[in-house]
């Protein structure tokens, strides 16, 4: 059978789940009836063309929507710096220079306080949580809720998993070693990171390589090992660090414009919210898969040193954590309103988990 012919098939499954399972996307019913229009739509990411994960991932949803629609929507992928740069994909969706956008919802706190508790919460949700959050706790009627303000439909479309800490140039052994630290670290993980002493810089993954290695900055998290592999970093930082408490499980999106969105025939809205569903699932799978295959390499090849933080630098990460979770909150109510609605669902699956996943990891072994 040929690719498309897979791609197709898979994405028509997708459908077919999605509407059974999950309810109907965003406007259902307001939408125009299924026509034969053919239309092209363009897809600007914050990731390098064809990067594994992240980027693959993206082209994954262009094909799969692209053969799913029969051709009918095809949906071509522009990777960071193509058409936009990594930073700027939110504003080029928003104003109609593409019709869609794969990123993370962290990039933009500039834009919305509460965008970043839509990717990843120091401390906060797993992958599986913050599925769980958005798809049956209210978690996307809030998303969809802020970025309307901004002319955009956010679909979840991606998660890693929880992350590593990051690439140090030197050991961390204390918190004292963090003091003046020049990071790489976006997101609320970098305004904490800021409370403790070190200095975040935000820079595109592309970059990151580049500036560890020249000293331009003398730490850096990206993903984990399966896409820090990927870009080398072990050859610019000797140390590597875990656990990901900044990033426990970054959700990646698709948005899109709500113009094109509006457009679009029910039955292709419905094709482009399951095909969302279906790589959201598949990129984790990929993770789960690889980045132990890839952690293997850097420690046995490559003469990685793993280590855990220090307990006292982790104490320190969460108290100060804690400090900007509620400072953000206090100064934007819907930044509030989203971060109760995660904590009470943080409560929730907590308890849960207390008599499933921990329970049942203490007894495997």
């Amino acid at each position: 059978m040929k690719r498309r012919e897979l791609l197709r098939g898979a994405g028509l499954a997708a459908v077919a789940t999605g509407l059974a399972a999950c309810g109907a996307a965003p406007g259902d019913g307001a939408g125009p009836t299924a026509s034969t229009e053919r239309l092209q739509w363009k897809m600007v990411t914050s990731w390098p063309t064809n990067f594994p994960g992240l980027g693959t991932g993206a082209a994954k949803l262009a094909e799969m929507i692209t053969a799913t629609s029969g051709g009918r929507l095809t949906v071509k992928v522009y990777g960071a710096g193509e058409l936009v740069p990594a930073f700027e994909v939110f504003d080029a969706v928003g104003r109609g220079t593409a019709e869609m956008g794969h990123s993370a919802a962290y990039y933009w706190k500039g834009k919305s306080a509460a965008a970043p508790f839509f990717c990843a919460v120091p401390f906060g949700l797993n992958a599986q949580e913050m599925n769980g959050w958005l798809y049956q706790g209210g978690g996307l009627e809030l998303w969809r809720e802020l970025y309307a303000r901004f002319g955009l439909v956010p679909f979840p479309a991606g998660n890693t998993g929880v992350q590593l800490a990051g690439w140090f140039r030197k050991p961390v052994a204390s918190l004292a070693d963090l003091k003046g630290l020049k990071m790489r670290i976006p997101g609320l993980g970098g305004e904490v990171m800021s409370r403790v002493g070190a200095t975040p810089v935000n820079l595109p993954g592309a970059e990151i390589f580049s500036s560890l290695q020249t000293g331009a900055i003398d730490a850096a998290e990206w993903v984990g090992p399966y896409n820090d592999l990927a870009f080398g970093l072990h050859r610019a930082a000797k140390f590597c660090y875990y656990p990901g408490w900044q990033e426990p499980g970054p959700t990646l999106e698709c948005m899109v414009n709500q113009a094109a969105w509006e457009k679009l025939p029910q039955d292709l809205k419905d094709i482009v919210d399951a095909c969302c569903r279906a790589v959201n699932d598949s990129m984790l799978a990929e993770y789960t898969a690889r980045n132990q295959q890839a952690l293997d390499v850097l420690v046995r090849e490559h003469g990685v040193e793993l280590r855990q933080l220090p307990d006292d630098v982790l104490l320190a990460l969460r108290r100060a954590s804690d400090k900007v979770l509620e400072d953000v909150a206090g100064e934007d109510p819907f930044a509030r309103k989203v971060l109760e609605s995660m904590r009470a669902f943080q409560a929730q699956a907590r308890a849960w988990h207390a008599v499933s996943e921990e329970a049942y990891y203490a007894t495997r072994g």
